[in-house]
């Protein structure tokens, strides 16, 4: 087992692995900016180190102050969490190169899967379905292009192969608009992302956004641990998760799920990963990999029992998976609701002081967060301040155990989106279940 970990993160996933590793019996170092000094996993870690000042430029996404961090301490490997480095293969590279070990998938791994172009290559050799495209990068080759698209059928996507998150993306729906769309978008990618390849896909007008969780050790065993519905976005970016997913079957879990384990083994990944999909007309269109823990893995982890982040230390200390698939068995429902400091209407952050701070409780509540009362939240990093998480026997119990946890968090001092979730979880869409990835945006106006 690992003996000590750097964690090269801040806010509630440093906190989550800070305690996970305690849970382990591993020693922790909290590499931190100088804004984040009262951070609560500082305040608890084993060991401190401040890699630089509040700008995440020099001080998370510094690569040279990380290392060393890790150097003068001790420390036997380094935890990215997700954000900032996780995903970044050129870091993964140079922290094994430093005789470190990198809490996650190799180098070489990270490097395939966040080229949008190459993943959706791999995962069609593996038999994982991908959405209709170019199935490459596109050329200068205006003509063949135009025919492209024309045989796909407006409307299409032109998206960057090295891009995330919801960036470098241009939905286009004439063939007029398409040249200038490629332009403009291989322009922004390689200024974005220092890659100017795009790809071209068949734009689904009505998906939803389901993916897969899976896990995978050195010794070529993987398995997944069922799928999450994240479909309730604004902007790209997730709002409320659950899992499983309504409406999809047990027998199409384990089919798309084993595809999924066995992708990982015919890459050769390791450790924790999520394959994400859309899913229109009873269909699943792979459209990429993040190689990383989720934001929303403890919807997983309530439904399965299994600690995900436990899991990604045991494997990177070269350990088994301690499970076949046969041992994951879905119980019940769990739903999260990421809590940002945030206007709930205009959606500006909202950092300060936060004059008082409650976390609701009760059967199948979890809160995973960094806040207390006195804490100041930063003006310079994401808006998380924490996720509230019910779990139930069905999802009915989950909606209501969360609608009563909603109106017990109490956060004073600073603006937060609580009031957006209390109204999402009045809707009848929502109650329904199965709301595409577009529903929250034009209940909200902004499509």
């Amino acid at each position: 087992m690992l003996d000590k970990v750097l964690i090269a993160n801040r806010g509630e996933i440093a906190l989550r692995i800070l305690r996970a590793c305690r849970e382990l019996g591993i020693k922790t170092v909290a590499a931190h900016s100088t804004a984040d000094a009262n951070l609560k996993h500082v305040l608890l870690a084993d060991e401190t180190v401040c890699i630089g000042p509040p700008a995440s430029t020099d001080s998370y996404l510094n690569m040279p102050a990380i290392i060393a961090a890790a150097e003068v301490t001790d420390a036997m490997a380094i935890h990215p969490g997700y954000g900032f480095l996780s995903e970044n293969a050129d870091f993964a590279e140079r922290v094994v190169e430093s005789g470190f070990v990198f809490i996650g998938p190799k180098p070489e791994t990270i490097r395939l899967m966040g080229d949008k172009v190459s993943a959706i290559q791999a995962m069609k050799k593996s038999g994982v379905a991908c959405v209709p495209g170019s199935d490459g990068p596109l050329d200068e080759d205006n003509d063949e292009n135009l025919r492209l698209a024309r045989e796909l059928s407006y409307p299409v996507i032109i998206k960057a192969a090295g891009g995330g998150g919801g960036r470098g993306m241009r939905v286009v729906h004439s063939e007029a608009s398409l040249l200038n769309a490629i332009s403009i978008t291989k322009s922004e990618a390689l200024s974005a992302f220092a890659n100017d390849q795009v790809y071209m896909e068949k734009f689904l007008e009505r998906p939803r956004h389901i993916e897969f969780q899976v896990l995978a050790d050195h010794h070529g065993n993987a398995i997944h641990l069922g799928e999450r519905d994240c479909s309730m976005q604004r902007r790209h970016q997730k709002v409320v998760e659950e899992a499983p997913a309504p409406g999809i079957s047990d027998d199409v879990r384990e089919r798309i799920g084993a595809r999924c384990a066995q992708a990982c083994v015919d890459i050769g990944y390791r450790g924790a990963g999520t394959f994400e999909f859309l899913y229109q007309d009873d269909e699943f269109y792979f459209i990429e990999m993040n190689t990383r823990v989720q934001v929303e893995h403890p919807v997983t982890e309530m439904v399965t029992g299994r600690d995900i982040v436990k899991a990604q230390l045991m494997i990177a200390s070269g350990e088994r998976l301690r499970w076949t698939q046969s041992d994951i068995v879905l119980q019940g429902h769990a739903i999260e609701c990421r809590i940002n400091a945030e206007d709930p209407k205009t959606f500006m952050p909202s950092p300060g002081t936060v004059q008082l701070w409650h976390a609701p409780g009760g059967p199948g509540i979890r809160t995973d967060s960094h806040v207390y009362s006195g804490y100041a939240v930063p003006p310079y990093y994401d808006s998380l301040i924490g996720k509230l998480i019910a779990h139930g026997e069905d999802r009915g119990a989950a909606i209501a155990r969360m609608t009563t946890a909603l109106s017990e968090i109490v956060v004073e001092g600073i603006r937060t989106n609580v009031p957006l979730h209390q109204e999402i979880f009045q809707h009848a869409a929502f109650k329904a279940g199965g709301t595409d990835i577009h529903y929250l945006e034009k209940r909200l106006g902004l499509k």
